[in-house]
């Protein structure tokens, strides 16, 4: 008796993974490259919107840096328990972060320090640069997941 192929197997889905985190080695390597830029970022703003620009950009990435440290948290930890929660705590956690975010800047937006044109554009190149640059740095290879390791 042969088993049809296109059963699924629900055990897969309580099936834990085990070893080494990438994520939080992926997350770690972006944070560092974000504390990187940070003062480059904040001084640009600073010249562009005064000093409301200078701290907003600060705020931004901070957010945007412990928005990275929490997703990579998120699917380490859930990844040890089964396969189905951090899927869902992929997906959810998107949603919780975003919330996050969104709070975040709800609660300063009226604030006499901040730059609402600073904060949002320093959330949005922040994010999406952070993660074009890491392209660079990520093996994108079952044989070494998680950075690329060093050349010899």
């Amino acid at each position: 008796m042969s088993a049809d192929p296109r059963s699924t197997d629900s055990s897969t889905m309580v099936t834990q993974l085990d070893g080494e985190p990438v994520e939080i080695t992926v997350s770690v390597d972006m944070v560092k490259r974000g504390l990187l830029v940070a003062p480059a970022i904040i001084a640009v703003s600073g010249l562009i919107w005064q000093m409301e620009g200078a701290y907003s950009a600060a705020f931004a990435i901070a957010l945007v840096l412990v928005n990275f440290a929490l997703s990579a948290w998120l699917i380490a930890t859930t990844a040890k328990i089964s396969l189905g929660m951090m899927m869902g705590a992929t997906l959810f956690g998107y949603l919780l972060r975003l919330g996050l975010i969104m709070l975040a800047v709800l609660l300063v937006k009226d604030a006499g320090w901040i730059s609402l044109p600073a904060l949002g554009a320093t959330i949005i190149v922040t994010h999406l640069g952070l993660l074009i640059w890491e392209l660079k740095y990520v093996a994108i290879t079952l044989a070494h997941p998680g950075l690329k390791p060093a050349r010899p």
